[in-house]
């Protein structure tokens, strides 16, 4: 028998990993009651914070106790406190608020995925019907657009600032299943000589169209409703922004889109892919390895795919010449690539 490697056995890690949605129920219903909100605003003892939210001490007093051992709230005696980044994510008086994004991240369509790993892990890909969140106009989309938009606002500034310092002065771009939007939006911003194109299903687009009009760039915004795969691109654009979408595919599926964005693009141009890019060794960094599991949950062959596998599909579809940008602590990476 082969001798294990790494750590003593723990039954610990064992039990914590069975547990760890004892943790997710536990923010879950203290964003939903406004637990973080309450103690910004004074509310410090379980009574208080229950009186403001609206719910029994003792079940405040639990939860907020739980949310201490997480490392999201502070104790002194009976009054609770927010960390830094509590305070900063989870409080609604900030506005880096984020305890919006569990509209999409928990919402029943991708947790039906995760509740039916077994059966996604037999198959290889997900078990939730009509292939998924990949079906048209699937209505997670837009509650996505809307829940994860103050999530993307900093990978947005970085896409934007990767993209500007390759192709600077006037542009036009394409920003390929856009969502929220934000990601064009950045570049738009900051380039007052840039023009953006928004494609994604027409009842997402509505939330991208209200952000451009929020940030006054309705003037320099305009929208095309369908299919990546088929609706009609236009352009030529100077850049095509593909963020967060490649992952959702096989390899064949994402060389033929790489192929069609090709044919709008200029020859001078770049597509900028923004992903979760996996180490070769596929376990590192934690949070873009570990993401393949959402797409086996919720795609039928979507995955995270490494830089080395990104240049061969960018290659297969006839591009020059592929490189990657990482940011320091973040999950994400931008591929920037050229015809």
């Amino acid at each position: 028998m082969e001798t294990p490697v790494g750590p003593p056995p723990s039954p610990f890690l064992v039990f914590e990993a069975i547990n760890a949605y004892h943790r997710t129920a536990a923010i879950k219903a203290a964003i939903e009651l406004q637990v973080f909100t309450a103690i910004d605003n004074g509310r410090r003892s379980a009574a208080e914070i229950a009186a403001a939210c609206g719910a029994a001490e003792r079940g405040v007093r639990i939860i907020c106790d739980n949310l201490v051992v997480y490392g999201l709230l502070t104790k002194d005696g009976t009054q609770y406190g927010l960390t830094a980044t509590a305070k900063t994510f989870l409080s609604g008086n900030s506005p880096a608020y984020m305890g919006g994004a569990i509209q999409f991240l928990l919402s029943p369509t991708i947790m039906l995925g995760f509740d039916r790993m077994t059966e996604a892990v037999r198959r290889g890909g997900t078990a939730i019907p009509e292939s998924g969140t990949l079906a048209p106009e699937h209505n997670v989309w837009v509650d996505f657009a809307r829940a994860m938009a103050p999530m993307m606002m900093m990978p947005a500034q970085q896409l934007a600032e990767t993209v500007l310092k390759v192709k600077p002065g006037p542009i036009a771009v394409l920003d390929i299943a856009a969502g929220h939007g934000l990601y064009g939006l950045a570049v738009c911003k900051a380039n007052p000589a840039s023009r953006l194109t928004a494609l994604d299903w027409a009842n997402v687009l509505e939330v991208a169209t209200e952000n451009a009009a929020k940030i006054g760039l309705a003037d320099r915004f305009t929208t095309i409703a369908g299919s990546a795969f088929d609706a009609p691109l236009g352009g030529p654009y100077d850049v095509i922004l593909l963020p967060n979408f490649l992952h959702h595919f096989d390899p064949p599926t994402c060389v033929a889109l790489a192929k069609r964005l090709k044919s709008a693009l200029n020859p001078d141009g770049v597509v900028a892919t923004m992903e979760f890019v996996p180490n070769d060794d596929r376990v590192s960094p934690p949070g873009a390895a570990t993401f393949s599991l959402v797409m086996l949950a919720s795609t039928p062959s979507g995955d995270a795919y490494t830089f080395k596998e990104y240049e061969q599909m960018f290659a297969d579809a006839g591009y020059s010449s592929s490189e990657l940008h990482r940011f320091e602590g973040a999950p994400h990476a931008v591929v920037l690539t050229r015809p």
